[in-house]
């Protein structure tokens, strides 16, 4: 029996695992459905008028927007660009061009680390699907080069926000770092914040992160994978497919399995599923302030809007689904993880689950490996904690990355 429309909202806004507030959860009710052929299929219609909820949110072509934020030292003209749609690329590049400088000159401790002495270069290049990749490197000018560091970023995020902090303290420290932005995500070709396919992205970073390994000015130096939350599980993903590539991994929050609150109740997974395999790219899957649970300082935790090219809505269905099934198996697979590994995560964090950190760091066949659990600390290690917890973390990736360093390059 197909469900009734309003049995379907109510089943969304009344999920537990929906904590945003009503301004996203009722963006639901801009949808009817209705069931089509004997199969009782559910169908999406969407509302093409643009209007208001009675809390003052936009909406257009069904879907909601994200409410205008007023950030500080942003004048109306470029407050405007904020609520453009960021699905189509240029929109993103427009929008990350108009605020390079501001987000540079926001209070985050990484940031006021000096750059003089780094080379820092980006490009666009056309990988073999024939998206056009974002990719951006930092490099000491002067200081011999330890190692390579190939970061992947976490989901919906981008390599040219705080990371860019992050980067220039490991490039300080003399490793040369590459970060790429994946298709869908940041400044790379293609609908923000979809992914068909988690393999696909997996093969992009493996393609990307080859072809500088392959630069003969790099070829003789370690590298090691570096991976954020979703990353981690990029990151595993392409040291599964390439097992003696890599000198060893970061991984910080690594997305093993996603926590248990982040997840919907079993009846509602399975809806997402099935309707995700007629409509992949709605965005519908129910979702937590992710901000509020990842930051732990609040004075941080109040300059994620800055990062306007971030993904904030709620995850498509298909995006939804593949994380899914990409956690299930990780979680499968950690005994063939055999690459060393420094493993870092808050014991707080209500994001990805830190006891799979722990089930790797013991199942894992590795014999050099590392586990750092940070009390209190929530889910964004290197940009959410106090200043003291962040530099303390970065003092425990730079002495891991310096010792595993030196050990290959005498070896």
């Amino acid at each position: 029996m197909a469900l009734k429309p309003s049995s379907l909202v109510k089943i969304f806004n009344g999920c537990p695992f929906n904590g945003q507030s009503s301004s996203s959860s009722s963006s639901l009710s801009s949808y009817y459905l209705q069931s089509t052929t004997r199969k009782s299929i559910i169908i999406f219609k969407k509302k093409k008028k643009k209007k208001k909820n009675n809390k003052g949110n936009n909406y257009r072509g069904g879907e909601v927007m994200a409410p205008a934020i007023k950030l500080l030292g942003v004048d109306d003209d470029l407050q405007k660009i904020l609520q453009v749609n960021m699905d189509k690329v240029h929109a993103r590049r427009h929008a990350r061009g108009a605020f390079k400088e501001i987000q540079l000159g926001i209070d985050y401790c990484l940031f006021k680390l000096p750059s003089d002495e780094l080379n820092m270069n980006e490009l666009y290049e056309v990988n073999s699907r024939g998206l056009e990749i974002f990719c951006k490197s930092w490099l000491p000018k002067t200081t011999p080069l330890k190692a390579l560091v190939c970061y992947c970023h976490g989901y919906g995020d981008t390599c040219t926000f705080f990371f860019e902090g992050i980067a220039r303290k490991l490039a300080s420290s003399g490793y040369g770092v590459f970060a790429m932005d994946y298709p869908g995500f940041g400044l790379s070709e293609g609908l923000h914040g979809y992914i068909p396919s988690f393999d696909a992205i997996v093969d992009d970073v493996i393609e990307h992160y080859s072809k500088v390994k392959e630069n003969p000015e790099f070829r003789n130096l370690p590298s090691f994978l570096f991976g954020q939350s979703m990353g981690g599980a990029i990151a595993l993903k392409v040291h599964l497919k390439q097992p003696n590539a890599w000198d060893g991994a970061v991984l910080v929050a690594p997305m093993c399995k996603i926590a248990d609150d982040m997840v919907p109740p079993e009846f509602l997974k399975y809806i997402l599923i099935g309707v995700a395999k007629f409509l992949p790219k709605q965005k519908l899957v129910p979702q937590k302030d992710i901000a509020e649970m990842a930051f732990r300082d609040m004075k941080k935790r109040a300059l994620t809007p800055y990062n306007v090219i971030a993904y904030k809505h709620r995850p498509r269905l298909g995006t939804a689904v593949e994380l899914l099934k990409t956690t299930q198996e990780i979680e499968k697979r950690l005994e063939e993880v055999s690459l060393p590994l420094l493993i870092l995560h808050g014991e707080a964090d209500t994001v990805t689950d830190p006891s799979v950190s722990k089930s790797l760091y013991e199942k894992a066949r590795s014999k050099d490996k590392k586990l750092s659990l940070y009390k209190d600390a929530y889910h964004a290690l290197l940009e959410g904690e106090p200043d003291q917890m962040i530099f303390q973390i970065f003092d425990d990736i730079i002495s891991w990355l310096d010792e595993h360093s030196k050990r290959n390059t005498s070896s």
